[in-house]
């Protein structure tokens, strides 16, 4: 039986890298991003290295009826969706009274609601089918607020939430769910962010890896890197807020 993954945000960076890797697991590809001509360049590459077979969708997840016209267009193209990667979504960088407020609109229904969207249309077959994976990429910034990020902080701890809940109602369906928090990784984020903060980064395969890992552990959620799990998990909870706060301002601040 042929296992089809979807992936969104699958042109570069995080979801490229996870398009290869299962790929080479056998799976079949459905790659969705904006950008015709980088899926269409990876989607090339991984047919000649694997006998998957990749369908490109160029969608623009951003606008609002978008994931129901993706889940629309795989139901009439007979695409069974096995496997679910949740990765499209970008972060801005500044002062909230300084930001773009469509921008900052745009970054929530990307983060937010087209995530959801896509995690709720897609289960009801996977729950039927007794099988099926979720992983939702949140991000290590989940875990207390960003200022200068409030936006992105506050999109990623909402992916977090809701993918560890699914995680709970979903625990005897036998489908599998993840919340996946990135620590800065090496990709375009920071291109698009607008500021490059990070001081060390991890690469888009170990966080594969530590995503394969963490599924098989049947775990509801995962910090990339353990220097970044030990932050995320003990630092929020031991520190007073205003030092967790100050420092998240510090850590997200031009260098």
């Amino acid at each position: 039986m042929t296992t089809t993954a979807l992936i969104t945000g699958a042109s570069t960076g995080i979801g490229a890298e996870f398009a290869r890797r299962l790929a080479e697991d056998g799976l079949d590809l459905v790659l969705v991003a904006r950008s015709e001509n980088k899926l269409e360049e990876l989607a090339a590459s991984i047919r000649r290295a694997t006998r998957s077979t990749v369908t490109v969708l160029v969608r623009d997840l951003g606008r609002p009826d978008a994931a129901e016209e993706l889940v629309a267009e795989c139901a009439t193209r007979g695409l069974e969706i096995d496997f679910l990667l949740n990765n499209a979504g970008f972060g801005t960088h500044g002062l909230v009274a300084e930001a773009d407020p469509a921008k900052l609109a745009a970054e929530i229904q990307l983060n937010c609601v087209a995530l959801t969207e896509l995690s709720t249309r897609f289960l009801p077959a996977m729950i039927s089918r007794g099988r099926g994976t979720i992983v939702n990429v949140a991000s290590n910034g989940a875990f207390q607020p960003l200022p200068q990020m409030a936006v992105y902080g506050a999109t990623k701890a909402y992916v977090l939430s809701f993918t560890e809940a699914l995680w709970q109602e979903t625990r005897r369906t036998g489908v599998r769910v993840l919340a996946l928090c990135p620590g800065p990784t090496d990709t375009a984020f920071f291109d698009i962010a607008g500021e490059d903060f990070a001081s060390s980064k991890r690469t888009t395969a170990q966080l594969v890896t530590t995503t394969k890992r963490a599924l098989a552990k049947g775990r509801p959620s995962v910090v990339d890197g353990a220097s970044n799990a030990l932050v995320a998990r003990l630092g929020t909870r031991l520190l007073p807020k205003r030092v967790i706060l100050w420092g998240a301002e510090k850590t997200v601040s031009a260098r």
